[in-house]
């Protein structure tokens, strides 16, 4: 899932085969980012310790205030995916908003996929939109209910590799629902897209 493409809030996932009690974004070692956009700001909890590369990636493009002036710019809903679709999805997705005629400040990552992080798509969870693996950027979804589709296996995207969840959204989901209710029946891309203004480090909780 890039910018026109996904091909085609809520418990903090937990590592495969492991149970926690943590409170989400209370974990050791988390990081708190919010963001703000024109509907309001939300809360996205990270953890290096589950995807260190795509986390540290995220991380980079908050510290550089590369994700200022971004946008909420692609909104996917069960009635704007046609009949084709197979396996619908529900995600909200924002970042740089690069599309095709801008290059990325940073390279692209490596691919970590849920079979390696242990991570899923669950409601509130955010993941790395992307084309080919290895491709993902500054571009990012927030899955609104579960998502199974999109782990490692699923069926959304053709590679079956499905998409790197990283974050968790553990405040603010009243302005992801509010910006997931702004999607409309006959595109993805609603018009004029909705803006980010800012994102930046919150909180770290020390472990």
């Amino acid at each position: 899932m890039q910018r026109r493409t996904l091909l085609s809030l809520s418990a903090w996932p937990l590592a495969a085969g492991c149970a926690s009690s943590s409170t989400p974004g209370t974990e050791p070692g988390t990081v708190l980012t919010q963001v703000d956009t024109a509907l309001g700001s939300f809360t996205i909890a990270v953890n290096p310790a589950r995807a260190p590369i795509t986390v540290a990636n995220y991380l980079a493009h908050v510290d550089a205030a590369l994700l200022d002036g971004g946008s909420v710019y692609r909104i996917v809903r069960p009635e704007n995916q046609g009949p084709e679709t197979r396996h619908k999805i529900e995600v909200v997705q924002w970042g740089m908003n690069l599309g095709s005629e801008r290059k990325p400040p940073r390279p692209p990552i490596a691919h970590e996929t849920t079979a390696m992080t242990g991570l899923r798509h669950l409601d509130g969870t955010v993941s790395m939109a992307r084309l080919a693996p290895g491709s993902a950027t500054a571009e990012y979804f927030i899955c609104i209910g579960a998502q199974p589709e999109l782990d490692f296996g699923g069926r959304r995207n053709p590679d079956g590799q499905g998409f790197a969840a990283f974050g968790q959204v553990v405040a603010g989901r009243e302005v992801v629902q509010a910006l997931y209710a702004r999607g409309v029946a006959d595109t993805q891309y609603p018009k004029p897209p909705i803006a980010v203004l800012r994102v930046r480090r919150a909180a770290a909780v020390r472990g």
